[in-house]
């Protein structure tokens, strides 16, 4: 990876070091078989039931290539504003390990199939761009298990040959933070056009973390690599604790050693496992056995034509169509099923500026106290919720009383009533929540509140604008929450300014 200056950063400094990120990541691709042969891919199989001969490297065995992984690599791609290599080839990648049965590892080094695009992502309100160098299509190693109570390692290959592709990004982040917030994005972004289920626990989506510091202005420090972070805690956890003892490292006059390391989650620390090779350490050379990668304009258009609205696409919708700020586009094309909750809620209420309010304010606040996911069966019907925001919208409910019908919605069972529209009313009724909007009544809780509080209303006249909030409280207490805020604002003004 290339260190430019032409993408610009605000350089966060730690001690005074500049950090500097770049991330290769692993997605499982979404395939029923393997890359080069017809063996199954599902999770939690018993141990060697899912490796073919070619997997197990027999003699006289030869790999064929997965046309659907092929497909997902094109989608990432396009998903990305990538360079779809229309000539790839495949080389080995040699090294020796007890799980890798050939003794080689079918990759892509000097022409992959994807090349260049970048991830778009927000930190807080701020845009952030990472460029990618490329994404490469390979075949994943079996894995090595440790019995350390009977002191022996077992090999399972039924990863061996599973589809991967590997996406490398320039190093463009500069926080710990920023790098977080890229995997977050890159894993929606997969798990969004369907080509990996993102589970990062099963192993679908491994992150290994490049990190290194230096003083600002001198050349990129050396790097070392965090392998397989399966979890966005532990890339925190093990992102800052590398970038610490980096700093130490150097200022106590000892250089960094390239080096690939492990994250150990109970102790917090990272320890090297080995030092860290280089691509001329892998002999890398053509497969002889597959053929190069040939991908016709034709098919990718194909492909195009069959992917769904992307993240970014939508998120412009949202701003377009429904006036809505770039931050909250993004915040609600946070997952598909997220921003179809979203879609449902305003086409409901027809008032999308208000569905979006609500979606982002209290239902997510809801999912995320409960630790729920928007698809939970749990969190209220989205048609019902824009039941209730449309009482808002008519002035038939006030904000407080909106909040007691979602709450109730939170507990009470309706996602197999065909009338929401009068389920939501029955709440209306039950609680007795319809608001008050009778100027003449409401214009006698005024004037008895103006008489009780005669200190807040010289206040306000005298200049004190937080005064007029005292009194509105006041008077939506006295009308036990039901009355009309609009209009109890528009008759304390008018009755003050007399």
């Amino acid at each position: 990876m290339t260190d430019t200056k032409s993408v610009a950063q605000k350089s966060l400094l730690v001690r005074g070091y500049e950090v500097v990120i770049g991330f290769e990541t692993h997605a499982q691709l979404s395939t029923r078989s393997k890359i080069f042969s017809r063996a199954a891919t599902a999770f939690g199989a018993e141990p060697n039931t899912q490796a073919c001969a070619v997997d197990l490297a027999l003699p006289g065995t030869l790999p064929v290539m997965n046309k659907g992984a092929v497909e997902r690599a094109i989608e990432l791609g396009l998903a990305l504003g990538s360079h779809i290599a229309p000539r790839s080839i495949f080389a080995r990648k040699n090294y020796f390990y007890p799980d890798l049965p050939k003794g080689y590892q079918i990759s892509q080094f000097e022409i992959p199939v994807v090349q260049g695009g970048s991830v778009e992502f927000y930190l807080g309100d701020e845009k952030k761009t990472v460029r990618l160098v490329r994404a490469h299509l390979e075949e994943d190693a079996g894995k090595s298990l440790h019995e350390d109570f009977i002191g022996q390692t077992g090999i399972d290959l039924n990863r061996a040959g599973t589809p991967l592709l590997e996406i490398v990004t320039e190093p463009d982040m500069r926080s710990t933070a920023e790098a977080v917030a890229y995997a977050k994005e890159l894993h929606k972004i997969v798990t969004w056009i369907g080509i990996c289920d993102g589970n990062m626990q099963e192993g679908s989506f491994r992150c290994d973390a490049n990190v290194s510091v230096r003083k600002p202005g001198e050349p990129l420090g050396t790097r070392r690599e965090i392998k397989n972070l399966n979890s966005f805690k532990f890339m925190q956890q093990a992102i800052d604790y590398e970038i610490r003892w980096q700093i130490d490292e150097i200022e106590d006059g000892r250089a960094i050693q390239q080096a690939t390391v492990l994250f150990n989650p109970d102790t917090g620390e990272t320890r090297a496992m080995r030092s860290k090779e280089d691509a001329a350490d892998y002999r890398y050379f053509p497969d002889p056995d597959l053929p190069p990668l040939v991908i016709a304009p034709e098919w990718v258009e194909r492909v195009r034509a069959g992917m769904t609205e992307l993240p970014r696409v939508m998120a412009a919708r949202f701003v377009k169509d429904y006036g809505l700020s770039d931050y909250d586009a993004n915040g609600l094309t946070q997952s598909k099923s997220f921003a179809g909750y979203f879609e449902t809620v305003a086409h409901t209420c027809g008032y999308p500026k208000l569905a979006a309010n609500w979606v982002l304010g209290e239902v997510s606040a809801f999912i995320n106290k409960e630790g729920l996911d928007i698809d939970d069966v749990e969190v209220p019907n989205p048609i019902a919720v824009g039941e209730v925001i449309k009482l808002i919208a008519i002035g038939k409910i006030n904000g407080g009383g909106a909040k007691t019908a979602f709450q109730e919605l939170c507990v009470r069972v309706h996602n197999e009533i065909s009338d929401l529209a009068a389920f939501v009313q029955q709440i209306v009724e039950d609680r007795d929540l319809e608001q008050t909007n009778d100027t003449g009544a409401l214009e006698k809780i005024v004037d008895t509140v103006l008489a009780a509080n005669p200190k807040n209303v010289d206040e306000f006249r005298a200049g004190n604008a937080k005064a007029l909030n005292a009194l509105v409280g006041q008077i939506m207490k006295a009308s036990q929450g039901k009355a009309n805020p609009q209009l109890v604002n528009e008759l304390l003004k008018k009755k003050l300014a007399a």
